[in-house]
């Protein structure tokens, strides 16, 4: 299970669209219980089908490794663009004291697009899957700890940024978060685009 904890606290930790989503909704307090519910059942779902072995009939699917790229590629640099537009031309920029500013469905289908939409997602179900088969009979044991690895990273990133709303009351603090997401996520869709 340790190992599970560890190798799951490795991929989910890199830097991502999905990382800044959730540390975003953490900043306004929008829905976080829900964002952090839903990424963490993700995960479940996404780690249960790589043990499973799903990952491995995937592979084998003609075309849909590149479909899933080519998708990765153009949300990504969708969700980068607008993130530079909002570091660039800021329009309400500020905590949301209150929370739930915006309606819950269209925040859950943005954690779903950046979720399963992701192109690393893919490779994740087949290292994920390739490491548990290597456990054996241990293989849930392990898949229990990426799981474990999951809520911790999760609830951390969104309940720990509502700690930190008082400094992002500043709308500069807003465009440099922005900013540096526009060139993680843009660096992001980049890469995929070129291997």
């Amino acid at each position: 299970m340790l190992v599970g904890f560890g190798t799951g606290l490795s991929l989910i930790a890199a830097i991502g669209a999905q990382n800044a989503f959730v540390l975003r909704q953490g900043l306004r307090r929008e829905h976080v219980p829900a964002v952090v519910a839903f990424c963490v059942l993700a995960d479940l779902v996404l780690v249960t089908a790589a043990v499973a072995g799903v990952g491995l009939v995937l592979a084998g699917v003609p075309g849909l490794a590149e479909a899933v790229r080519w998708g990765g590629v153009a949300y990504l640099a969708g969700y980068g663009l607008l993130a530079l537009r909002r570091a660039l031309w800021p329009g309400t920029l500020i905590a949301d004291r209150q929370g739930s500013a915006r309606p819950l469905v269209p925040v859950l289908g943005t954690a779903a697009a950046l979720t399963f939409l992701n192109p690393h997602m893919l490779l994740d179900l087949l290292v994920l899957g390739s490491l548990a088969a290597a456990h054996g009979d241990g293989r849930w044991a392990f898949a229990a700890g990426v799981v474990a690895a999951s809520l911790l990273w999760f609830a951390g990133l969104g309940f720990g940024a509502t700690r930190l709303a008082g400094l992002f009351a500043r709308p500069s603090a807003w465009r440099v978060l922005d900013g540096v997401v526009a060139v993680v996520v843009l660096g992001l869709a980049t890469g995929l685009a070129l291997v």
